[in-house]
């Protein structure tokens, strides 16, 4: 089931995007093999391993890549994220995968791309967006810039650009019968996701101070807030007609919010509207303002979110062996997923008999 039933994948294991992209694909139908080394326990919990069985195979060793290149000469498509030269060192590089299989698509995923001064140095998703300007963005003005998670560089700029980049590489081959490399670099794929900040800047609308931009916590109707309980809500506001519903709800009826747009109001607009969301708890907030064009949402923990209903409505969340997860994603409406299934263990024969199916 899914969009990309009899697409072949081999998955040289990895950590972060790498695999997030091999199980995006696995998501949507994709028959993905995943290489493991030797003794690798195959963890059901794992959720970016679910949807592929895990081969245990030794790339180092003449027998092991062997095994490898015949995977990839049924394939469609590989994904590895090792350091630049590794896949050469072991024999399995671009030129011997091309020259058994040359439509392949090779796709491969590093924090600072196949060359470059930073090609052969160790790093991390915090490395790779401080070099973008991202990272310099995100926090208060008054605090250093926290680490947003991995979601920016790691899956965002990493794992999502590289799944754009084989999938319009598989699209191009169709045409030219020939495969190629995927050069994906988490700090490329970052600096892409800020492309609409470069727009902001040149056209004089957004300024390089941390927190004093319309959507980096300086405008007092896209911030979060603490209310009476401790908890949070999160509030976004921008356009005229959601403000003033907004102001209707909340009965910010004092003057010092009738120019929402004047920035040197902010910080008092802001220290007034902390004050008046601080006197309710966010179930009470939840009760006034969810599901109006307030543009409100509270802010839930790991917990919660499941438990939303929302996201219960659309079924976003699915338990699998015990394993509360997220659904694939986006939605088809012909070639719907399958119920994602946990990772689990397949010898090569089994997997190679599968794909002469």
């Amino acid at each position: 089931m899914g969009p990309l039933k009899g697409v072949k994948v081999v998955e040289l294991s990895g950590m972060g995007p790498a695999p997030f992209a091999a199980m995006v694909l696995a998501d949507l139908g994709a028959e993905v093999v995943r290489i493991v080394r030797p003794g690798t326990q195959v963890n059901s919990a794992d959720v970016l391993s679910r949807n592929r069985p895990s081969v245990e195979i030794d790339i180092r060793s003449e027998e092991g890549q062997a095994a490898v290149l015949a995977l990839v000469a049924k394939a469609d498509i590989l994904i590895e994220g090792f350091r630049p030269g590794v896949m050469e060192r072991n024999r399995l590089g671009p030129a011997e995968c091309h020259a058994i299989n040359p439509r392949l698509i090779y796709g491969r995923m590093t924090g600072w791309g196949q060359y470059g001064p930073l090609a052969h140095t160790a790093g991390h998703d915090i490395n790779y967006i401080a070099i973008t300007g991202a990272l310099h963005s995100i926090g208060r003005p008054d605090q250093n810039p926290p680490p947003p998670i991995n979601f920016v560089g790691d899956f965002g700029g990493g794992g999502m650009l590289l799944l754009v980049g084989v999938m319009a590489a598989l699209h191009e081959v169709k045409q030219s019968g020939i495969g190629q490399v995927i050069d994906a670099a988490m700090s490329d794929g970052t600096t892409l996701l800020a492309s609409f900040i470069h727009g902001l800047r040149a056209m004089g609308q957004w300024g390089n101070e941390r927190g004093g931009n319309l959507l980096d916590g300086a405008a007092p109707f896209y911030d979060t807030y603490r209310c009476a309980d401790g908890r949070f809500v999160a509030l976004g506001a921008i356009e005229p007609q959601f403000y003033q519903q907004l102001r209707t709800l909340c009965t910010l009826d004092d003057c010092l919010f009738d120019n929402q747009l004047n920035t040197a109001s902010w910080p008092s607009q802001k220290q007034a509207l902390a004050q008046i969301i601080a006197t309710r708890t966010r179930d009470e907030w939840c009760t006034l303002l969810e599901g109006t064009d307030a543009c409100f949402a509270p802010v839930l923990d790991w917990e919660e979110a499941p438990m939303h209903f929302h996201n219960r409505a659309r079924e976003s969340f699915v338990t699998v062996a015990g394993v509360t997860q997220p659904a694939p994603a986006p939605r088809f409406s012909r070639t719907a997923q399958a119920v994602p299934q946990p990772a689990h263990g397949m010898s090569l024969e089994d997997v190679l008999q599968r794909w002469d199916a």
